[in-house]
């Protein structure tokens, strides 16, 4: 049997078993699971609403994308920080659901862009050095965040730093893939033997909660300004997209890109996104962690993925594990987002490393420099009071300031700015 008749025979869906197909469901719903909860629990959004959007989000990409890309959607990080940006500035989430919904209908108009022009044309916008600095910003703009949540109990979130650096640096197989959630796992047994989280007081929360209990959604809401904050973040996860596609087709052995095509795998992300945005969830994106199972099991069939969503959905509506989901530290959320925020940065980084970025260009140096600059500065920058103040006013205090800003200001700066 050739190298190649072994693969079809182990990815062949009438060779997996049911039971063993269940087995396959359940660590894609691991691998995804630490992340996917960890953004709402940070902007405070609900956890049980994300994982259903995560669920119902990646069934209706395989619907989109004709059942061909093994790819799991789950909540994306980059839109972290304009979310609490506009849960400060509006007092909230509510608005932020409104701007998510607009990003996916940009997400299925670059699709159409795509479709209509190629997508060199669009990647254009979107080359290197300004996606690198971009993402570099969205790390460093959330690390006080990640601060301020660790700070709150150090001993805490120092156990879940160490026990995340200890199997990302020396587990092997599928449990180097879980860092994050063995690493909220062993900030959940410390946080009890700390005392930061009261048994009794938890085994009442667990008979109060229902077994089963819908998720609490939440309607939108619309508005110019949260639109203009959260919505050009898309500009950034255009191109991670682009990346995952192509790593995803990479693991698998096929061109995604021409088959279904590029256009329908954004288009099935921005639909997937506007879902999110409706029920309250936070924006979804293609899961990296996902297409590392793939590579460890060489099993690549889709409907393993679909089987993942709705267990994933099935989870969303268990209502004591929702009340085990809100009881986990402050502290532990802290910690993971150390690592998580830092590595953030550090992708950005090596987007520009892996380019070959020469910053001996003049104009190289200048494009980075506006996307830093404007991007954490107009973030960060405040008065007296404690105001910010470094943004373009656009209604009473509210600003187009931060990753936003700095994401249309790169874009610009490289199409205008010539090459010699």
């Amino acid at each position: 049997m050739t190298k190649k008749e072994l693969q079809e025979e182990i990815t062949d869906l009438k060779a997996i078993q049911p039971s063993r197909k269940l087995v396959l469901a359940v660590q894609h719903v691991l691998a995804m699971f630490g992340a996917t909860v960890l953004v709402p629990m940070i902007t405070g959004l609900n956890p049980a609403v994300a994982l259903f959007a995560a669920g119902v989000g990646t069934l209706l990409f395989h619907l989109i994308t004709k059942g061909q890309v093994p790819v799991f959607l789950g909540s994306s990080f980059a839109f972290i920080p304009v979310i609490l940006a506009v849960k400060e500035s509006f007092g909230s989430l509510q608005y932020a659901q409104g701007g998510i919904i607009v990003a996916g209908l940009l997400y299925v108009l670059l699709s159409a862009c795509v479709k209509i022009f190629g997508i060199d044309t669009v990647k254009s916008f979107f080359p290197p050095i300004v996606t690198g600095p971009m993402i570099v910003v969205i790390g460093l703009n959330l690390s006080p965040v990640a601060i301020s949540m660790a700070s709150s109990n150090w001993l805490l979130a120092s156990i879940v730093l160490v026990s995340v650096l200890v199997v990302s640096l020396y587990a092997k197989g599928f449990v180097k893939l879980l860092p994050i959630l063995i690493g909220v796992s062993v900030g959940y047994l410390a946080a009890i033997l700390l005392g930061e989280i009261q048994l009794v007081e938890l085994a009442k929360n667990l008979g109060d909660a229902k077994l089963l209990a819908i998720p609490a959604f939440t309607m939108p809401k619309f508005d110019i300004a949260a639109i203009l904050m959260i919505a050009p973040i898309v500009l950034v996860v255009f191109m991670e997209h682009i990346g995952d596609i192509t790593t995803n087709g990479a693991v698998v052995g096929k061109d995604f890109f021409k088959n279904p095509g590029l256009h329908r795998t954004l288009l099935g992300d921005g639909v997937a996104t506007m879902l999110a945005g409706f029920v309250g969830g936070p924006a979804n994106t293609t899961y990296g962690e996902n297409t590392g199972v793939l590579a460890v099991t060489k099993v690549y069939e889709p409907s393993i993925i679909q089987l993942a969503a709705f267990v994933t959905v099935g989870l969303s509506f268990i209502g004591k594990f929702a009340v085990i989901l809100q009881s986990i530290p402050v502290a532990v959320m802290g910690g993971i987002s150390i690592v998580l925020f830092g590595m953030i940065a550090s992708i950005g980084m090596r987007t520009i490393v892996e380019a070959r970025i020469d910053f001996a260009n003049s104009r190289n140096l200048l494009i980075a420099a506006l996307i830093l600059v404007i991007g954490i500065g107009t973030a960060m920058a405040t008065d007296g009071a404690g105001n910010p103040i470094g943004g373009i006013p656009i209604r009473d205090n509210i600003e187009l300031a931060g990753l936003s800003l700095a994401a249309i200001v790169g874009i610009l700066a490289n199409k205008l700015l010539p090459e010699r």
